[in-house]
C-alpha cells in the first residue's frame, strides 16, 4: 500500500483524523461556536454467510470554541438516512430516535476547564446481502443553548479483509540521558479476514537509539534518526491482538524526541513500495516477535480494508539542555554596493532541538537595516518583511529548519545594498524565544548568547 511509503518517506509524521463542513445556523444561535469531532471514515466489515457481523463505533465528540464561561448541556441531531440501506445502527441510551433514520442525543455541559465532552457512541453492523461497494454519510449537527456548531459526517463503507491497529502508547516525559526505555504496542485485527503476515514500519527520532536491530528488519540511519521495516510472520485473525514492545537507548544529546510505528497486511509490493529508492541494512539480532494476547481461528488474507488507526505516534521528552547562540558579522562597501552579511545559528548542545510535532523552526532571527543600508531579496520561504507602517524601519525575520543536530549551525545571508557610507552602523539580531510551539526559552539555560551584531563599514 502506498499509504506506508508515505509514512517512511517522511522524517515525521502525524496521524490525526478529523472531519467538518459548514451548515445551517438555528434561529437565534451564536454561529459556529462549538466543534463536532468524528471519524472522517470507516469501513464496515460485511456480513459473513450466517448473517454476523462484526459492529465498528463510531466516537463522537463535542468541544468548545468559546474561551471562557460554561457551556450548557445541548443536543447533537445524528442521521443515518444514507447508510441505512446496508447498515444497522445502535443508538446508546441519551440518544432518542425521532424516526429509523434520525435520533437526537443529550450531552453534558462544558464547566470552566472543560474543553470536550463525549456526545454519543454509535454502533454500525453490515446488514445480510448487502453490497460491498455500498457507502454513505451519517451527519452530524448540535447546539448548546444559544451556541451551534460546524456540521460534521462520517463516510461509512462496506469491506471484506483484515483491519489492522495500533494500540496507542502513553507520552513519555522526564527521560533521563543515558539510560533505556521501551514503547509498549498492541496489534489487533478488528476487521473479518485474517492478516497472514504484517509489515511494520517503526521510526525512531535522532536522540534514540534502537537497543536491538533484529533480523527480520531492515533499517536505515536518516537524518533525524533511524528507521526500520519488520516482517512478522505471526498471523493476525480477526478479534486476535498481540503484544510487542521496543527496546530503546535514551542518547545524550536527547530531548524531544519521538517515535512512530505503523502496520499493514504484508505484501510483496506493499515491501517494495515502503524499501523506495532508499538503501536498507538488515538487523542481525533476534527476531521481533508478536505475543498473542488472544486467540481466535484464522481465515483468508485480504488487504486492509479501514487503515486509519495502523499508524501511531508517541513523544518522549528528555530532561536536557540546547544552549543556542548567535553570530553575526562584518561588512564594507562604498555607496551602491551590495554585500552580504551571514547570521549564524549555532547549538552548542548538548542536546539536538526539533519539532517534529508542530514542525516550528528551532529558532527564529528578528533584525532590521543598519542605517544607511537596505535589505535586498531574502531567500524565500525562509525569510519575510513585516508590514512597514512608514513610522520605522521594516523588521525582517529568518526562521532556520525544524531541527538543528547538536553541535551543528545555520547560516542565513542577508544581502544589503548600501545607501550611503555611516561609519559603524550596525544592527541587532536577536533569537524570539517564546514561540509557543517551540520556546527557545524553556531548553536555553543561557540566553544572553542570542543576540548579535551585522556591522557595516
Amino acid at each position: 500500500m502506498k499509504q506506508l511509503r508515505r509514512l517512511v518517506g517522511a522524517a515525521v509524521a502525524c496521524g490525526a483524523l478529523a472531519a467538518a463542513g459548514i451548515g445551517a445556523t438555528p434561529a437565534q444561535a451564536v454561529e459556529n461556536q462549538l466543534w463536532i469531532g468524528a471519524p472522517y471514515e470507516t469501513v464496515l466489515p460485511g456480513a459473513e454467510a450466517d448473517g454476523s457481523a462484526r459492529e465498528r463505533s463510531l466516537e463522537v465528540t463535542v468541544s468548545r470554541d468559546v474561551a471562557d464561561g460554561p457551556v450548557p448541556a445541548g443536543q447533537l441531531t445524528v442521521d443515518v438516512s444514507e447508510v441505512a440501506a446496508f447498515a444497522r445502527v445502535s443508538w446508546p441510551d441519551q440518544c432518542a430516535p425521532e424516526s429509523e433514520v434520525r435520533a437526537v442525543c443529550a450531552f453534558p455541559g462544558m464547566p470552566d476547564g472543560t474543553d470536550t465532552v463525549r456526545a454519543a457512541t454509535i454502533g454500525l453492523q453490515a446488514l445480510p446481502g448487502a453490497d460491498l461497494g455500498a457507502s454513505g454519510y451519517v451527519r452530524y449537527s448540535a447546539t448548546a443553548g444559544e451556541l451551534t456548531a460546524h456540521t460534521a459526517e462520517t463516510r461509512v463503507g462496506l469491506g471484506n479483509g483484515p483491519d489492522l491497529g495500533l494500540s496507542q502508547a502513553p507520552y513519555q516525559r522526564d527521560l533521563r540521558p543515558g539510560t533505556e526505555t521501551s514503547v509498549p504496542a498492541t496489534v489487533s485485527n478488528s476487521g473479518n479476514r485474517t492478516a497472514e503476515r504484517t509489515l511494520m514500519w517503526i521510526s525512531a527520532s535522532y536522540g534514540l537509539r534502537f537497543k536491538e536491530r533484529h533480523a527480520n528488519c531492515e533499517y536505515r540511519d536518516h537524518a533525524t534518526g533511524t528507521g526500520a521495516l519488520c516482517v512478522l510472520d505471526e498471523a493476525v485473525a480477526p478479534g486476535q491482538r498481540y503484544a510487542m514492545a521496543t527496546r530503546l537507548g535514551v542518547g545524550r544529546e536527547a530531548m524531544y524526541e519521538r517515535f512512530d510505528q505503523s502496520v499493514e497486511p504484508y505484501s510483496d509490493q506493499a515491501l517494495a513500495e515502503a524499501r523506495g529508492d532508499w538503501t536498507w541494512t538488515r538487523g542481525t539480532g533476534p527476531e521481533l516477535d508478536l505475543r498473542p494476547v488472544t486467540t481466535r481461528t484464522t481465515a483468508a488474507p485480504e488487504p486492509d480494508i479501514d487503515p486509519q488507526d495502523n499508524y501511531q505516534a508517541v513523544i518522549l521528552d528528555a530532561r536536557n539542555t540546547a544552549d543556542l547562540k548567535l553570530t553575526g558579522s562584518r561588512v564594507r562597501g562604498g555607496v551602491g554596493d551590495t554585500v552580504t552579511a551571514e547570521v549564524t545559528v549555532h547549538n552548542r548542545g548538548p542536546a539536538w532541538v526539533a519539532s517534529l510535532g508542530a514542525g516550528a523552526s528551532v529558532a527564529t532571527v528578528r533584525f532590521q537595516a543598519p542605517e544607511g543600508t537596505t535589505v535586498g531579496t531574502l531567500p524565500e520561504g525562509r525569510c519575510w518583511t513585516a508590514e512597514d507602517d512608514g513610522t520605522s524601519p521594516a523588521t525582517h525575520y529568518c526562521r532556520t529548519p525544524i531541527y538543528l543536530h547538536d553541535k551543528a549551525s545555520y547560516t542565513f545571508e542577508i544581502p544589503l545594498l548600501i545607501d550611503r557610507v555611516v561609519r559603524g552602523a550596525h544592527t541587532t539580531v536577536a533569537t524570539l524565544n517564546d514561540d509557543s510551539e517551540l520556546s527557545i526559552r524553556k531548553f536555553d539555560p543561557n540566553l544572553r548568547n542570542n543576540i548579535a551584531r551585522i556591522v557595516v563599514n
